[in-house]
């Protein structure tokens, strides 16, 4: 009886369990809205010690219209509370904002801190 011996080399490489790469989870976001509220403040801080003209230069400056400027610095008409609020909102990953910005505007043209609290309260309400 013959006894043969071989060796070989081959170069299938092992199949790996899964071909997709993964996913890091998402970053978490400061809301939209939060942002904004920081800039009209910032924007309105600028405006108080004159180091820019007017909501005009502003505009120029940052490339949007001075409707855009005036939306903006409208948050500013919003009770402190509500802005602190705002301000306060955590970062999420969520895609879908809590709050939309024009639900904001509409809160802030009313010049009556005590009716906008009640929108503000109502508006949390319907998010929960």
């Amino acid at each position: 009886m013959t006894h043969i011996e071989a060796k070989f080399q081959s170069n299938i490489a092992r199949r790996r369990t899964s071909t997709k790469p993964v996913k890091p989870p998402p970053t978490p976001r400061v809301p939209h809205v939060a942002k904004l509220m920081a800039l009209a403040i910032r924007l309105e801080h600028l405006l108080a010690t004159r180091q820019v003209n007017d909501q005009a230069e502003i505009a120029r400056t940052a490339g949007i219209t001075r409707a855009r400027v005036t939306q903006i610095l409208n948050l500013t008409n919003l009770a402190p509370d509500i802005q602190q609020a705002l301000l306060d909102l955590e970062p999420s990953t969520d895609p879908a904002p809590q709050f939309r910005e024009r639900d904001l505007r509409e809160i802030a043209i009313q010049p009556n801190w005590i009716k906008q609290r009640k929108a503000w309260e109502s508006l949390v309400a319907s998010q929960t």
